[in-house]
């Protein structure tokens, strides 16, 4: 992958794998399914490497412009973060396993408060969209607002790879056979995968929760989305293993109406009207910096599935 030194400073991983997964995470929120997600990955990459060097830029330029930043306007940063991560005793493990003390996360805050105001100063002119132009996104992306289908499932994993001993293999077919007899014959699926299964998946009964099309291993995804609610399938084989699948569930494929994915429209009108103006301002900054780019080692790809298989 690519990197940028900016004035100097070398863009890292970390900061480019950050807005990577702010990029993902919006788009998936409003509504781009997996699939498309890591089709489109290269083109996220360097859109988030553009936003990382944005941030740098502003960074500094918030830095250099000395906003004011009160010791009130951290601490309801702090506050922000604490109840995001469930409490004050959650809050300092999240520090001590990061290795930072309380007052370098408090100049972090405050770095990213003065950003923030720096940021609203620049879109101070954007309007707020209107009726009439979330109706109008809306009439034109009509097709897009369709609830993607999606199943509920548990699943039961025996796990055998590809360099496994044909007597290993054997065993482990076995093993899963026989856990699909027991079912058939009455047993619980939530108790049998408890009890069996070599997916982490199976402290919880086995249950990989509601998912859709692509987000699992392709003979995972098609055996469950060919199931009918309530069965269990045969014994699926991918290159984890041997599975047993119980489809609890299944919804989705409907239109979604205006009153559906007005505010959703509405909030990404807003994101794309911002996104333009600090765009432009950005693009200022960024003529009076001097910008270089390297390739490095690409980081951890995004969206990577789980060891067992089941993502």
């Amino acid at each position: 992958m690519k990197t940028a030194i900016v004035n100097g400073t070398e863009i890292s991983a970390e900061a480019i794998n950050f807005e990577l997964d702010r990029l993902v995470k919006f788009y998936m929120s409003h509504g781009m399914a997996f699939d498309e997600v890591r089709k489109n990955l290269p083109k996220l990459q360097e859109k988030a490497l553009d936003q990382a060097i944005g941030a740098k830029l502003l960074f500094d330029r918030a830095h250099q412009l000395e906003l004011p930043v009160t010791a009130k306007d951290v601490d309801a940063e702090v506050a922000r973060v604490v109840a995001q991560v469930g409490g004050e005793e959650n809050y300092r493990k999240a520090l001590a396993a990061q290795g930072i003390t309380e007052e370098a996360f408090r100049k972090e805050l405050e770095k990213g408060a003065r950003v923030n105001m720096l940021v609203n100063q620049a879109c101070a002119h954007v309007e707020e969209p209107t009726e009439a132009e979330v109706e109008a996104f809306y009439a034109a992306h009509k097709n897009e607002y369709v609830v993607p289908p999606q199943v509920l499932c548990q699943h039961i994993l025996v796990k055998s790879e590809a360099g496994d001993l044909p007597e290993a293999k054997s065993a482990a077919f076995e093993k899963i056979r026989a856990i699909r007899e027991r079912i058939a014959a009455g047993g619980d699926f939530a108790e049998e995968a408890k009890k069996h299964s070599d997916c982490p998946s199976g402290r919880e009964g086995g249950s990989l929760g509601w998912f859709g099309r692509g987000m699992m291993v392709p003979e995972f995804d098609k055996a469950a989305f060919e199931m009918k609610k309530g069965e269990v399938s045969d014994i699926v084989t991918t290159p984890f293993g041997y599975h047993i699948i119980y489809k609890a569930d299944e919804k989705g494929g409907e239109a979604q109406t205006l009153v559906d994915v007005h505010d959703q429209i509405k909030d990404l009108l807003r994101h794309e009207a911002r996104g333009r103006a600090m765009d432009a301002y950005v693009a200022e900054l960024r003529e009076q910096a001097t910008i270089t780019f390297k390739t490095v080692d690409p980081p951890h790809a995004h969206g990577d599935g789980c060891s067992c298989g089941c993502h």
